[in-house]
């Protein structure tokens, strides 16, 4: 890809993540902790669906109440198989061949991916609601990676962000910390951070002291550009490795760094935070001045799914105000369903206030298309870190 192209790349990036203002989030933003009662739309469809459902999803996500919930609504039977990360579930599709399951639950930056593949097949938009979902939502999703060559690959239905997640007594952070705040002796061996995104955040931090050859976002576009930029960027991880008490790659370890393992400060799911809050840890979440790294995630259907029309109604599902705003807030993320704001529990407002105050939702960098050669060589400066 020639310089100008890479330019237009990010700059479509950076203008996808403006248009997710601070009151459109508001708009969208995870509700009501009880999933509500569906209308008449859900009554018609269970009378005239049946049969099941295979859904591969990230561990954690769907509760007996939540499966219940579908099946009661629509008529169709749930099997739900959990996955911990998309690396796991790319390559458990790999090993079958692309078969054995409906739907899928990428994030949206990995879409290329399974297309790639050709795992997945393109959504017919006619029997989504895409009504449903915030403007914004739509056109995220398609620049960044749910659409590829003009055909919709993949349905959004909720997002979050990747922050600094601590302890309110042991490492009391307010807005204008920074992402290298993580390094600071203070926290030497109590620090925890997943392998690849840590590397990450430790380029964006770099990126803004002016540290890296090139602009952090060109090496997912370059490779040349990459190893350059991954390679300044795994000196300074390597230096600071002391630091680290625990490395999490799912959210049950990340919940362990902090439950058990003596880590007061981190670089965490929202969702983490969540959880820790609910234990009754005095946990905060706050998004770092270089911005919270974000993410989208929702359904791709796969080119061998026997069950077609009960992925459909899986998707809408999710994309009613009450259903939607319902997960989302249990996860401590944000449904991109119109109208869930008004499902929006107290808590769930309190927890996104202090997370993104004054201009930190203007700020959020949205992860950009990870495409196969990227993913490959990012896990091998991830492999040497972790060996180091």
């Amino acid at each position: 890809m020639t310089d100008n192209a890479e330019r237009d790349s990010s700059r479509a990036t950076q203008i996808a993540a403006k248009r997710f203002t601070r009151r459109t989030l508001l708009k969208s933003a995870a509700a009501a902790g009880t999933l509500a009662a569906v209308g008449p739309w859900y009554v018609k469809n269970a009378r005239a669906s049946s049969g099941e459902l295979r859904i591969f999803a990230w561990a954690g996500y769907f509760n007996d109440a939540v499966l219940a919930g579908f099946e009661e609504a629509t008529g169709i039977k749930p099997i739900y198989v959990p996955f911990a990360t998309n690396d796991e579930q790319l390559n458990q599709l790999r090993a079958s061949g692309g078969s054995g399951f409906d739907v899928i639950m990428p994030t949206v930056d990995r879409v290329p991916n399974y297309v790639e593949q050709g795992f997945v097949q393109p959504l017919d938009e006619s029997k989504v609601e895409m009504d449903r979902m915030i403007a914004s939502a739509i056109k995220g999703s398609a620049e960044n990676g749910g659409v590829v060559d003009g055909e919709r690959y993949f349905a959004p239905t909720h997002w979050g962000t990747e922050a600094l997640c601590f302890d309110r007594q042991a490492a009391p952070l307010t807005y204008g910390a920074s992402l290298g705040d993580l390094w600071k002796p203070e926290y030497a061996n109590r620090v925890t951070v997943r392998g690849h995104s840590g590397l990450a955040g430790i380029g964006r931090w770099m990126e803004a002291q002016g540290k890296l050859p090139h602009p952090f976002v060109e090496g997912f576009k370059d490779e040349a550009k990459m190893r350059a930029i991954w390679d300044e960027i795994l000196k300074v991880a390597v230096a600071n490795k002391p630091s680290v008490g625990q490395f999490w790659n799912s959210a049950n370890e990340a919940l362990g760094a902090f439950q058990a393992n003596g880590c007061v400060i981190g670089q965490n799911w929202d969702e983490t935070a969540v959880a820790l809050q609910k234990q009754g840890l005095d946990i905060g979440y706050l998004a770092p001045i270089e911005g919270a790294f974000a993410w989208m995630e929702g359904y791709s259907i796969l080119k061998d799914a026997k069950n077609v029309d009960q992925a459909y109604a899986w998707i809408n599902y999710f994309l009613r105000p009450e259903v939607g705003a319902a997960f989302a807030a249990s996860k401590g993320t944000n449904s991109v369903a119109v109208g869930a704001a008004e499902h929006l529990p107290e808590e769930a407002r309190r927890f996104f206030n202090e997370a993104f105050p004054q201009d930190a939702v203007e700020k959020l960098w949205w992860w950009p298309v990870q495409e196969t050669w990227y993913v490959s060589l990012r896990n091998e400066y991830t492999d040497r870190y972790l060996a180091a």
